[in-house]
């Protein structure tokens, strides 16, 4: 007979793991912090303390210590957009995405209702080509048709008769490698944040010549105020989606002028994004690249309050929301995790065409003339820099406000500052991540939230349909 060393030397890591971790006695508190974290499957752990007291007195109001607590430690979410890497932690920065557009497209969250009523536009704007590409369409069209399609200077077609299905892993990818410019496509990554600002900024000097004002006098009597997301498409290149609304000079304390309509914002749109035309710095490698946004542009208005034309505001939320949780595993380009040598590169799990710019943000990031644009720490990203989602200050709320509010209705709303009152804090980090047997039990806590969530919004729709008498609510 084993003894029960012996038996449980022959159990799997996972299973091991788990046995050490229910055996311990502080096993329930361990529990509740991960039930805390929402089952985050990549927690941040601290040690340290926190220690509230009274200014005048000196008197200790709370104390909290880590050496308390399972493994002398805290646990606290890791807060990743990404629904690949963190599902609990996506999905709870998806429902904060979601308000925060929201909140500037019908109000809310100290946003005024009357935004609703503002010119309101959801624009696309999408990267210039770099070389042709294989591509799919809805209605089954032959991918590049063309009778004398002759061949590059590279011996390969100029033309591809094929019908490609979404599915087909040649959608985005180019037909010559060797012609496709992917200089310039790592460089236009690199400066989308430059292209937006000139944007924006075109928006403000076409406005002023359109109405006869002059650019200072605009200002002085209307903000552009936005929310933009960052897509990329098949062809592995970054198109911007962004809501677009006028406001009054003081952002969403006043309407904007009532010349300021959504019609005229829509067709200073095209012009403002057709003139933004910058240039790269001068390499002696890959010579001087013109930026410049895509001839493709669409501009749609957005519903008014009681209308029935134009998108939807809950649609638009729910649509950016639903986007900024996707990781390079869904988007296929790019990868979810920053490059530290060539020999990441040859390993990726990419396509060619990915791999391929993988390689120009590397080589790119080595010139010292393109030093600036830190091309090999944004390689993964394909040299785009910066966060999916952006917003101008005045569009709504913030994240962090967002966070705040949640934490102090997960109180149960407690106040815990207090003016008169001085806290001192000493944290540490220790750590992040899960053993074999914790990834287990935090992927269940995960699922048993999510199924109690779904369980509570079916409740909440079926109260709905009873106070309506059984009636399904017109849309």
């Amino acid at each position: 007979m084993l003894d029960r060393s012996a038996r449980l030397r022959q159990l799997s890591e996972v299973d091991q793991d788990l046995i050490h971790l229910v055996q311990d006695p502080r096993f329930g508190r361990w529990l509740e912090q991960l039930t805390a974290t929402g089952g985050c499957a990549h927690p941040i752990h601290f040690t340290g303390s926190t220690t509230t007291r009274d200014a005048a007195t000196g008197e200790v109001l709370h104390h909290y210590d880590t050496r308390d607590e399972p493994g002398e430690r805290l646990l606290i979410r890791c807060r990743n957009r990404r629904q690949t890497v963190c599902a609990p932690c996506s999905r709870l920065h998806a429902g904060d995405t979601f308000h925060l557009v929201r909140a500037g497209l019908v109000g809310g969250k100290t946003i005024t209702s009357d935004v609703r009523t503002r010119p309101r536009l959801f624009i696309t704007l999408t990267a210039p080509g770099f070389g042709p590409v294989h591509h799919a369409t809805t209605d089954r069209r032959r991918c590049r048709p063309r009778r004398n399609a002759g061949q590059c200077e590279h011996g390969r077609s100029l033309g591809c008769p094929a019908i490609h299905d979404l599915a087909d892993p040649l959608n985005g990818q180019p037909l010559c490698p060797d012609c496709y410019d992917y200089p310039a496509h790592v460089l236009w990554h690199a400066n989308a944040g430059r292209l937006w600002k000139a944007f924006t900024d075109n928006l403000y000097n076409h406005l002023a010549a359109r109405t006869g004002r002059t650019r200072t006098g605009l200002r002085r009597s209307l903000r552009i105020s936005y929310a933009k997301v960052a897509e990329y498409q098949k062809r592995a290149a970054v198109h911007v989606h962004a809501v677009v609304r006028l406001d009054g000079a003081h952002g969403t304390d006043a309407p904007p002028p009532a010349w300021a309509t959504a019609d005229v914002l829509s067709s200073v749109v095209r012009t403002a994004a057709a003139a933004v035309r910058l240039r790269t710095p001068y390499s002696s490698a890959v010579g001087e690249h013109e930026l410049r946004w895509g001839t493709q542009l669409d501009a749609r208005p957005l519903r008014a309050f009681g209308d029935h034309e134009g998108l939807a505001d809950d649609a638009v939320a729910a649509y950016v929301a639903k986007y900024v949780t996707k990781g390079a595993t869904d988007t296929a380009a790019g990868l979810d995790y920053r490059i530290a040598s060539p020999d990441d590169i040859a390993a990726a799990p990419v396509s060619v065409h990915v791999r391929t710019l993988i390689r120009a943000c590397w080589h790119l990031g080595g010139l010292p003339e393109l030093e600036p644009l830190r091309l090999r720490a944004w390689a993964h990203t394909l040299g785009y820099r910066g966060h999916i989602l952006t917003k101008s200050r005045a569009y709504s709320t913030t994240y962090t406000a967002l966070r705040a509010e949640r934490a102090d209705h997960e109180r149960g709303g407690t106040q815990l500052d207090d003016t008169d009152a001085i806290t001192e804090a000493h944290w540490r980090y220790v750590g992040s991540g899960h053993t074999p047997g914790a990834a287990l039990l935090a992927a269940g806590v995960a699922e048993d939230l999510s199924r109690n969530r779904e369980i509570a919004r079916e409740e909440t729709e079926r109260e709905l349909h009873e106070r309506r008498g059984g009636l399904t609510c017109p849309v």
